[in-house]
């Protein structure tokens, strides 16, 4: 085609439903610089994770990686009391999950020992939401490798939340993989004691629970405030307007 100016020049047209690659036009600089935004996906484990620093979070022991359940799964022991949810965003706890099992647990089959005792909704749960959300993010291999969930404690309410919302919350590879363990006699059967570190406060919850069972279920008096305050709606969508955004540190 020719301009005004008498040069002559050409105009390449794609359409945007081919399957072209678009770099393919561009100079060396321009495409190196393309190429390197290609790294900052969200939803993949970031190479820089290594890089960030969670000394803040491993000191409170909300997370530790220990011992291994009778069937050879690696454990992850995740202390719900321990964790201040008011003030962790949930991405950056996704970004520590991701580095806890890359670092960790690099390799073959895993657990995850969630204990609930005295779990307060408005100050430990991040909600439902949240871990539906880092669930799926994780990587094929990490949700292949991740074998059960027993989740210690539960208590009536957690019970019920997951039986009526986790089948929409929580994606079915997660929701199958959770077992109820009661009371610590029955997480025996799956693990060996001493491969795994109860708190103290947990074995003293499981005593009152052993000798007032019905507090399980929200028929008996807590006299020491034990189990978990009665606040289903808020822990599940507390943070709901942040996580759709994911815009935070």
């Amino acid at each position: 085609m020719s301009g005004a100016s008498g040069e002559e020049f050409s105009v390449v047209v794609l359409a945007s439903d081919l399957g072209v690659d678009a770099r393919s036009l561009l100079t060396p600089s321009e495409r190196r610089h393309a190429s390197a935004g290609d790294d900052e996906v969200w939803h993949d484990c970031p190479s820089h994770l290594g890089d960030e620093d969670f000394s803040d979070l491993d000191a409170l022991q909300a997370f530790r990686v220990e011992g291994a359940d009778r069937s050879g799964c690696r454990i992850l022991r995740i202390v719900g009391k321990f964790f201040p949810a008011q003030i962790i965003s949930g991405e950056r706890l996704r970004r520590y999950v991701f580095h806890k099992i890359q670092s960790e647990l690099p390799e073959g089959p895993f657990c995850v020992v969630y204990m609930h005792s005295t779990v307060q909704s408005g100050d430990n749960n991040p909600g439902m939401s949240v871990l539906r959300w880092i669930y799926q993010d994780l990587p094929p291999d990490f949700k292949e490798r991740l074998r059960v969930v027993y989740f210690l404690h539960p208590g009536l309410r957690s019970r019920l939340a997951i039986a009526t919302f986790g089948r929409f919350f929580l994606s079915g590879g997660l929701y199958w993989k959770i077992k109820y363990v009661s009371r610590l006699q029955y997480l025996w059967e799956d693990i060996k004691k001493g491969e795994v570190e109860i708190p103290e406060f947990v074995q003293r919850h499981d005593e009152v629970l052993e000798h007032r069972p019905l507090t399980d279920y929200g028929i008996e008096p807590d006299p020491l405030h034990l189990t978990e305050v009665p606040s289903l709606g808020y822990s599940l969508g507390r943070y709901e307007d942040k996580w759709s955004s994911r815009d935070y540190y």
